[in-house]
């Protein structure tokens, strides 16, 4: 694209490597019967050079929850922040549903989690949980930026020191833009020059290139925002938009959201409980609407998986913080579990001030001036990274010394210089030790819990990295405080899947139980 925002039509032959339907179906049959091997782990189908090897310097960053994508299932389960490794100094922090990104000062990529579908672009696809691989660009790229409010399902996003983006992973909706939904298992150059802001979620994406905001992939509830309800994978205009000063897009499952440099906001897509913030329930929008706020915002956050979920939070200029949307886990902040179709004013514990947020599926995080993060919402699977596996509705200080974060579906990643966490049972401002979590407050590297949670085994599950997802049973147990929290999953197919939780207590059996159905797979 040129600088007018005119398209550059020259995306092939495009530099990074694909794979054709056939060979890329046949690839996935053969990584997940590799997958189910007697030794439980998937095998590479392609060299992986890129692992990181004892650099001379490193940084920490701080990852809980867990990862999906692919096959339907929950993998990795971390219910408290576990640290990874990075071969350098970490600029940036991102998240996907299925996997976790880190951009480092040297503008190399690394990124860990699950690769079945090529979500870590490093050419192969296999998982890589506690090892971190290079993302692997072509020689001379260097990365400038990633996404920081979420990446579209099961794919990447990267844009370099020059201004162009890159993609990689699934493409299941054509979010590239590049005319197909083809998957790519190295990055690829997409047809934009100039971008300056980009996120994705679903299967759609957001590019702002040169002052322009273009759009592509599916387009299930207007969530493209560019007048109509089509699919799209050739890039179309966002409505509206064009010469405005966009610094941040935000996108979750079937929404979009724009935060323009005067600080007005603008979403679009599916209302169906109040995600939009105009006031009312119902009717979603294929073009951007405002949403009307007392003071210009200067931070957004969007989140939300599934239709029945879906909420964004803001911080004004004059210091306030405002959410609306769905909240049936608390995940607004204000206390409440009422869904919320106009903003309502939260509130941060008292003394604190909030100076980063974020937002996954139904689980709420910010970080406070003195680099505390604090979560609130639903934990089924750890979201909140306290070793509970239970809904809470208020902030919960659970690692300190965070620069910046990053949080997409149930997972959520930290950078953290100073390796500190802080959780329920541990002493106030617990810092963690250098080379790991404190013994007291954190997870071990490679271990899929920390110490205030025990892993109880459950049929066919490794107990410290538990993937659930085998079958209509699967299930991910972990035992605190003499209660046993039980994640299973009730259903499996490609339409969806859902879960139930329970509680027990021995000798008194159930203590608490929970299920939701989800009739659409988790895409954000």
């Amino acid at each position: 694209m040129s600088v007018s925002g005119e398209m550059k039509f020259s995306p092939f032959p495009l530099r990074g490597r694909t794979l054709p339907a056939g060979i890329c179906t046949a690839l996935m049959v053969l990584a997940f019967a590799a997958a189910c091997s007697p030794a439980g782990k998937a095998q590479s189908l392609l060299p992986r050079s890129h692992k990181v090897t004892s650099p001379a310097v490193t940084a920490t960053v701080l990852s809980w929850g867990s990862f999906f994508g692919g096959k339907s299932g929950n993998f990795d389960i971390r219910t408290s922040p576990v640290p990874v490794t990075l071969p350098g100094k970490v600029a940036e922090v991102g998240s996907s549903n299925a996997a976790q990104y880190a951009l480092l000062t040297n503008g190399a990529l690394y990124a860990w989690g699950l690769g079945t579908q090529g979500e870590l672009g490093d050419g192969g696809t296999s998982n890589s949980f506690g090892t971190p691989v290079q993302v692997r660009f072509p020689a001379g790229v260097k990365i400038a930026s990633i996404p920081q409010d979420a990446m579209p399902y099961d794919t990447g996003l990267a844009v370099d020191t020059h201004g162009h983006v890159w993609g990689w992973g699934q493409n299941g909706g054509g979010e590239l833009c590049l005319g197909t939904n083809q998957a790519y298992l190295t990055p690829v150059e997409l047809p934009f020059s100039h971008v300056s802001a980009l996120a994705g979620a679903s299967n759609h994406a957001l590019y702002d290139a040169a002052g322009t905001v273009w759009t592509c992939g599916h387009n299930i509830a207007g969530d493209l925002g560019d007048g109509t309800r089509h699919n799209t994978m050739q890039p179309a205009r966002v409505a509206g938009l064009s010469g405005q000063h966009v610094t941040k897009l935000v996108a979750s499952f079937a929404n979009s959201g724009a935060l323009l440099a005067n600080g007005r906001y603008y979403d679009w897509g599916v209302n169906g409980h109040g995600q939009l913030g105009i006031g009312r329930i119902g009717h979603s929008s294929d073009v951007p609407v405002r949403v009307h706020l007392r003071a210009p915002v200067i931070r957004v956050a969007e989140g939300g998986s599934l239709w029945n979920n879906g909420q964004t939070m803001v911080m004004l200029a004059d210091g306030s913080l405002w959410a609306w949307g769905d909240d049936w886990a608390g995940q607004l902040g204000n206390g409440k579990q009422l869904t919320k179709p106009s903003p309502v004013h939260i509130h941060p514990p008292g003394g604190v001030r909030y100076r980063r947020l974020a937002t996954g599926s139904d689980t709420s995080y910010a970080v406070s001036t003195t680099g505390k993060v604090y979560a609130w919402g639903a934990s089924h699977v750890g979201q909140v990274g306290d070793g509970l596996t239970t809904t809470t509705l208020k902030p919960v200080p659970v690692v300190t010394g965070a620069t910046s974060i990053s949080s997409t579906a149930n997972n959520v990643v930290v950078s953290v210089p100073g390796r500190g966490c802080h959780r329920r049972g541990c002493k106030p401002h617990t810092t963690a030790a250098v080379g790991g979590c404190s013994p007291r407050c954190g997870g071990a590297p490679g271990r899929g819990t920390g110490t205030t949670a025990t892993p109880v085994t459950a049929p066919g599950r490794d107990p410290g990295r538990a993937a659930d997802g085998a079958g209509p049973t699967a299930r991910v147990a972990w035992r605190f405080r003499g209660l046993t929290s039980t994640v299973r999953q009730t259903g499996t197919g490609s339409g969806g899947r859902g879960w139930s939780y329970a509680r027990h207590r021995p000798g008194r059996g159930t203590v608490g139980r929970r299920g939701k159905g989800q009739g659409h797979r988790p895409a954000r």
